[in-house]
């Protein structure tokens, strides 16, 4: 009889209320020093192993944990170091430098980890000069079994590093071989210490690209195994399927597969023959991807179809459990509702009662989870009709009808400026919100309070000279968590928190049943700031694909069916500002990239039901109504061609991290509707300079007609503080005008 064993991929950084967050957050505003610092990261990070250790894993991930993001670490290891950054200690102040920027230099860039909402930070390659750093993942190896915990260290792998990377004169292959003699002295370093296997991620082997560098990926781990490694190395890969032919072809110990993400592929493939009897099979059962609990009976069934094609089976997650929130333990939820849901613990315990069925024939704790399945399963939270056709899904003019119409009604200078939304949530903004939720204030003065921040924001834009103006978002905690409390069919939690980027987390709301706009959403707050200002006033929504996107998804129906509830529901918001006499409206899609499918098969239906989903929520308003849309920190160039199907009259961009890469996508498309690109990092303490905002406008004006260019930061300012948002915004301000009186002069 084959003993099933169990591993993790990953755990959640931030802990179960975010100490990690507040902990880092603390050392930046100089609260505590390095070495409280490093102390309480020890310790959240011992908490971190005990509590996996406490599910009988037979192995535990070290080396997921971070100061910040594990692509960077994979950087600082191996010296590779943003020119600008160069000539400095390696150490956590240069970690965060390049994450966040300083004073003197602009931060290294973000991009969606695949496709989901965590970002890393993109290596760069210019001048760097590679070599082995302080090796920490050998620490923490010795941490945990310090601590009596069978850990296996975790890394990003050569190819996927070297993927995800930018900038240097070498080609790929080549850094790839630099890179070689330094894994290996930090693979061996491993073994040494007595690690049974290494867990080598690379994802990147999912991807259409994969082909492309199957070569290089061969003469990698043949490199490894020919230094006596390949025993102990295990290729992870994760969010889709893989080429299993090519995969079970290299010299490895063992293969991580997922099983949740694949569309049916690798279990394909592996009836078909092409895994090896010898392979060790980490096989992604339980979705580290979402919050509903396991199809245990399913799981049982699928276990015994893989136990006929291995000799060695470890289930898992389908990956790392980084994108899930920690635990149930603390939440207050209908447990009608709870019984269907599983955290990162949650799925732990759902790998226990899985080993203990096949291992012990040990059935309580697999009974208990299947009933709580079918108790969920039972319940109804699907009973609306939707009339889709009802709704338009295409403006009733086009651009340039629309155009006509908004620029006699809004009547706006040339090179129009403009916020993406959100101003800082101040300690106080969060304070008055806390206090409200906990019944320590009334509506009233809760409500009293809003208005004089948004009273106060309005003549700060005012002052500063900004042509379009914002209410401030105040009274929203998330961009999706707000809408996720209004909506019916949603539930958000207390403590439900995944890592973005950085200390940056996010509460993604958990939609449950069928949704429904009940009443106005954001109307209140809108027509109250526009009564203080002859200036208009955006009224700030979030997109249908977003909302989907950053939300814990039913998986009972097709995405684009939920996607297509959710644009009816802000259509009706977008109607209701209208009618209050809102004239530019947005609505912010900067997930619509990241949703998009690894596999290049998939990706047509995706766009088109996007778009269409979109163009729902939009499309019902008068040509005088002006509709924005902003997107922020993906690679873009794939998908211009939707951005533009989109139709909105203005699209407000993120340029500045990519330090204005994005304007090589507009030279392949006629892109004759208004566009903002984002002209400094927001994500970033720095101020940015008059002559770097003026030299990204000018940039910008090569590929884009002026009379259709708006002027902004790069994405919403509520994690800056207040001091940092009135400089850099000036600083854009006195630039426009500057960049205006030269025009008044020329012509």
């Amino acid at each position: 009889m084959m003993t099933i064993k169990t591993s993790n991929l990953g755990f959640p950084r931030l802990g179960r209320k975010r100490e990690w967050k507040k902990t880092i957050e603390s050392y930046w505003s100089n609260k505590i020093n390095a070495d409280e610092l490093n102390q309480q990261l020890t310790d959240l990070h011992k908490e971190n192993l005990l509590l996996q250790k406490n599910y009988n894993l037979d192995s535990i991930p070290v080396g997921d944990f971070s100061l910040y993001d594990h692509i960077l670490d994979t950087s600082l290891l191996f010296n590779i170091i943003p020119e600008r950054f160069q000539g400095r200690e390696v150490n956590n102040d240069l970690l965060f430098d390049i994450a966040r920027g300083n004073k003197e230099h602009v931060a290294s860039a973000l991009i969606k980890w695949f496709n989901t909402n965590y970002h890393y930070i993109v290596p760069e390659w210019d001048h760097a000069e590679p070599k082995l750093n302080h090796n920490v993942l050998l620490e923490r190896f010795n941490y945990a079994q310090s601590l009596n915990v069978n850990a296996h260290p975790v890394i990003v792998g050569p190819i996927t590093f070297v993927q995800l990377s930018k900038g240097g004169n070498q080609t790929f292959e080549e850094k790839v071989e630099t890179l070689l003699p330094l894994y290996k002295e930090v693979l061996q370093s491993l073994a040494d210490a007595g690690a049974e296997y290494i867990q080598i991620d690379e994802p990147v082997l999912v991807t259409d690209t994969s082909e492309d560098f199957e070569d290089i990926t061969r003469h990698a781990y043949d490199y490894f195994a020919q230094a006596g490694l390949g025993e102990k190395l295990v290729i992870q890969t994760y969010f889709e399927r893989v080429n299993l032919k090519f995969l079970n072809s290299l010299p490895v110990k063992g293969l991580g597969l997922d099983f949740v993400h694949d569309n049916g592929y690798n279990l394909s493939q592996i009836e078909a023959g092409d895994l090896a009897k010898d392979k060790v099979l980490y096989a992604g059962i339980i979705d580290g991807r979402n919050v509903w609990a396991a199809d245990i009976e399913a799981k049982q069934s699928l276990i015994e179809k893989l136990q006929n094609y291995t000799t060695e089976l470890v289930i898992q997650p389908s990956s790392s459990l980084l994108h899930v929130p920690v635990s149930l333990d603390d939440e207050t939820l209908d447990e009608s509702i709870a019984e269907g849901l599983s955290f990162a613990t949650e799925k732990l315990d759902e790998l226990d009662a899985l080993r203990r069925l096949f291992n012990d024939n040990d059935f309580a704790k697999f009974d208990e989870l299947k009933a709580r399945y079918e108790r969920f399963q039972n319940q109804s939270f699907k009973n609306l009709e939707y009339d889709f056709d009802s709704v338009r899904s295409s403006r009733k003019s086009p651009f340039a009808e629309r155009r006509k119409e908004q620029d006699a009604q809004l009547n706006l200078p040339d090179l129009p400026t403009t916020t993406i939304g959100s101003f800082p949530q101040s300690q106080e903004v969060r304070k008055q919100r806390a206090a409200w939720k906990n019944n320590r204030i009334t509506d009233a003065e809760y409500n009293d309070f809003l208005e004089s921040e948004i009273a106060r924001w309005i003549k700060i834009q005012e002052d500063i000279g900004l042509d379009v103006l914002v209410h401030g978002e105040f009274e929203r905690n998330d961009m999706v968590e707000f809408f996720g409390e209004k909506l019916q069919g949603f539930l958000v939690t207390k403590f439900g928190w995944v890592q973005s980027y950085g200390s940056r987390a996010v509460k993604p709301p958990i939609i449950y049943g069928d949704v429904k706009w009940n009443e106005p959403l954001t109307v209140k707050e809108t027509l109250y700031a526009q009564g203080l200002t002859d200036k208009p006033v955006k009224g700030m929504l979030t997109g249908p694909v977003t909302i989907l996107n950053w939300s814990f998804e039913r998986v009972d129906l097709p995405r684009e069916e939920v996607q297509n509830q959710i644009a009816l529901a802000i259509n009706e918001e977008v109607l209701a500002l209208e009618d209050a006499g809102i004239k530019i409206i947005q609505v912010d899609e900067p997930a619509l990239r990241e949703g998009l499918p690894l596999r290049s098969e998939y990706h047509a239906d995706y766009l088109n039901k996007a778009v269409h989903s979109f163009k729902l929520a939009t499309s019902s308003v008068a040509d005088a109504t002006q509709i924005h849309t902003h997107m922020c920190y993906s690679q873009f160039g794939q998908i211009i061609h939707a951005i533009y199907d989109l139709d909105a009259d203005v699209i407000s961009i993120e340029t500045s991290r990519s330090h204005g890469d994005l304007i090589q996508d507009f030279e392949d498309i006629t892109y004759d509707l208004g566009i903002g690109l984002g002209v400094y990092d927001i994500h970033s303490p720095r101020i940015p300079t008059e002559e770097e905002i003026t030299t990204a406008i000018d940039r910008a004006l090569q590929q884009i007609d002026r009379s259709l260019f708006w002027v902004n930061p790069d994405c919403g300012l509520k994690t800056r503080k207040e001091d940092e948002v009135r400089e850099a915004l000036t600083v854009l301000v006195n630039s426009v005008d500057k960049l205006r009186k030269t025009k008044s002069t020329t012509v």
